[in-house]
């Protein structure tokens, strides 16, 4: 089975193709996606979102598509960066822009509490299938720790692992991670 991935963030689509591997699944990001016209993110939450990329990018995909929105939750910036978290500091914002905006807006917070969100959608013969959630639990700390990851990753602390997403290897990452979450749900759906 072959599913379509409408996203240009090459560490997700990495993601997902792993995860698919071990379930014999392949992924394929959109042909030419850089050529597509950009969806316009203006849902109020992450499966609004999801809905709307994958209905825009459907018509561009062979076969059956999905997309996903995720973020990060602070309890202590009342839910932000949340939907807007890849543009948290800005229109085409950075991975370091946005964390270096996030530790400046945490300064002095003791609450670091946090979670990343994911919900994908799966569109398929012009349907939405189905929407699959995961979240994961942490904390943030006030620098970048590790190499790897994405995104909030290197200030993303998960205590089980005693360390951020960022010191993670990408398999430790992916057995507990958001994204990994509402993926494994969506294959078992197809099953």
């Amino acid at each position: 089975m072959k599913l379509w991935c409408a996203t240009g963030n090459a560490g997700k689509l990495r993601e997902f193709q792993r995860a698919a591997a071990e379930a014999g699944i392949e992924i394929e990001g959109l042909p030419d996606f850089r050529n597509i016209p950009e969806c316009i993110e203006d849902g109020a939450t992450f499966a609004e979102n999801a809905i709307l990329k994958a209905r825009h990018y459907a018509p561009y995909a062979p076969g059956a598509v999905f997309a996903d929105d995720s973020g990060l939750v602070v309890d202590a910036l009342d839910g932000a960066p949340g939907v807007y978290s890849a543009r948290f500091a800005g229109p085409n914002a950075t991975d370091e822009a946005n964390n270096q905006l996030l530790i400046e807006r945490l300064r002095g917070v003791e609450n670091r509490r946090a979670r990343f969100v994911c919900v994908i959608a799966l569109l398929a013969e012009g349907q939405i299938r189905g929407l699959f959630e995961g979240a994961v639990e942490g904390e943030m700390i006030d620098a970048t720790r590790g190499p790897g990851g994405f995104g909030y990753d290197p200030l993303f602390f998960y205590p089980p692992f005693g360390q951020t997403f960022g010191e993670a290897t990408e398999a430790q990452k992916l057995s507990v991670s958001h994204r990994g979450q509402a993926f494994r749900k969506m294959l078992a759906s197809l099953r």
